[in-house]
């Protein structure tokens, strides 16, 4: 089969069953494809002998009848999540060289269903951004082209979603801190889902911001989500935020039927520099849903305009904790001292050397929001904010609300090295629709419905309510399905 890298998750996995294709040619497929995006900085650890022994293995269990969804499908992981004996330091220069002795839940649940893992993907460090630019490894890059520009794929997981669009891997794992996987969804025409919080364990993922992160997949289509989402969730006794609650059959759940659900759309996501373009997708995407049987109502979320100050409270708070482990002395990177120094001059040098500056900006907002003086007056005030969001969610579903349609990105993906290089809040305010679920903890999910007028892909956002994917998958598959969108980037790498 030619191109077989170009194929979706569920046609690959039907063409393994069928023996119309090989794990190994459908990993060989991939790999060529790797090498030949280079230019893309997606990749920034390739496996291929991991890969093509889990292949091999893959076919042999396909030929014996044992052949769960993901059975030979190769797949691209996101350098956050720790993988055995294969490099996983997030995309930081303070990890330079740790290997772990263990593997992240998400990776072995992948593995032990017959995934194959063709290398680890770029990303912002620490998961900290919103274009990828931050990462130790250099820049990922779109592989969507305007004007001979270098667009950003989004951040932080860049390197993902730029390796799904360009078919560098049938599909990848992202983590969504505060939208790093529906922002670089929407950014390069993908799917991606961010799960309710507790829903996929967080145990060996390189952790930024603790009641924040979120690992989900990132495909090809919402049909390619929800067959990747019911292989990476499920309860875990090693995280203790990981619920006990059943996974349901997610892709038994796509009938495309949502007469007489009720979707939302909040007044308050009309926000002043929303381009006109995507709002007009938002209108278009909200008559898709009301031509396919659904109510639409405006909704008020009052508290959404503290939800972008909030986080970037929060999420400092929560990172400077989390990497104050990082401090040369167990593994890593290790600053070379000079004659005299100590300890305390170890611990300064190899924080200064290791960290990028926009993972130090970020522990010292941090660090400075948890201080005597002014713990009550932000972090405090933040953790408060963060319960009125959230009951303004509970309030929109109590009325009866079964789904909220809103914009994933105020604009199209943007040119490398355009934003936020003067201000840093400029970058922040990608993050203005995407920061208010992972504050709630709710779903939410990426679909691709149009292209700019330069010929960019635009996304919307469907929220849901708490453990309810099925149901929002359901509502993304019906608005996937109407929008028909099939545009792919013109080759240029």
């Amino acid at each position: 089969m030619t191109h077989a890298n170009q194929l979706t998750l569920a046609a690959a996995r039907d063409a393994l069953r069928k023996g119309e294709l090989s794990a190994v040619d459908l990993t060989m497929s991939c790999l060529t494809a790797i090498d030949a995006g280079d230019a893309l900085g997606a990749y920034v650890h390739k496996t291929p002998d991991i890969a093509l022994d889990q292949a091999r293995a893959a076919d042999a269990r396909i030929k014996a009848g044992d052949a769960p969804d993901l059975c030979g499908i190769p797949l691209g992981i996101k350098d956050v999540f720790c993988t055995k004996g294969v490099p996983s330091q997030a995309a930081s220069n303070i990890l330079a060289g740790f290997k772990p002795e263990y593997e992240s839940t998400v990776t072995s649940k992948l593995f032990t269903a017959g995934a194959v893992m063709l290398g680890k993907l770029n990303m912002d460090e620490f998961a900290m951004g919103s274009s990828n630019e931050s990462s130790c490894y250099g820049k990922a890059v779109n592989p969507w082209k305007v004007d001979e520009r270098h667009l950003t794929p989004g951040g932080s997981s860049g390197g993902s979603a730029a390796a799904v669009a360009a078919d560098l891997c049938i599909a990848a794992t992202g983590t969504d801190t505060g939208g790093s996987i529906r922002q670089p969804a929407a950014f390069t025409g993908i799917v991606g889902i961010k799960p309710t919080y507790g829903r996929i364990s967080r145990w060996g993922i390189i952790a930024y911001a603790s009641s924040l992160d979120q690992a989900g997949p990132m495909t090809k289509s919402v049909r390619d989500a929800a067959i990747m989402l019911g292989a990476m969730a499920g309860h875990d006794p090693k995280d203790s935020t990981s619920a006990d609650i059943a996974v349901p059959d997610f892709e038994a759940a796509l009938t495309g039927d949502i007469r007489g659900k009720k979707i939302g759309l909040p007044r308050e996501y009309r926000l002043d520099g929303l381009s006109a373009e995507v709002t007009a997708l938002w209108d278009k995407g909200a008559d898709m849903l009301r031509a396919a049987g659904a109510e639409i109502v405006d909704i008020s979320l009052p508290h959404t305009k503290y939800a972008l100050p909030a986080y970037y409270v929060i999420a400092p708070a929560e990172a400077s904790s989390n990497l104050a482990r990082y401090d040369g002395v167990r593994y890593g990177h290790r600053a070379k001292l000079s004659a005299g120094d100590g300890i305390t001059e170890m611990y300064e040098a190899t924080r200064a050397e290791g960290f990028g500056k926009e993972v130090q900006r970020r522990i010292m907002i941090g660090t400075y929001v948890l201080s005597a003086g002014f713990y009550d007056a932000y972090y405090n005030r933040a953790r408060k904010v963060r319960a009125l969001i959230k009951r303004d969610f509970e309030n929109a579903f109590a009325a009866g609300v079964d789904a909220i349609l809103a914009p994933a990105t105020p604009t199209p993906a943007f040119g490398l090295g355009e934003m936020g290089t003067t201000d840093p809040v400029e970058m922040y305010l990608n993050d203005v629709f995407t920061v208010t679920l992972n504050l709630a903890g709710l779903p939410g999910v990426a679909v691709p419905v149009g292209l700019s007028g330069s010929g960019l892909p635009l996304g919307l956002q469907l929220i849901g309510q708490p453990w309810q994917e099925a149901a929002l998958l359901n509502h993304a598959y019906v608005l996937e399905q109407a929008a028909g969108f099939v545009s792919k980037p013109e080759k240029w790498w």
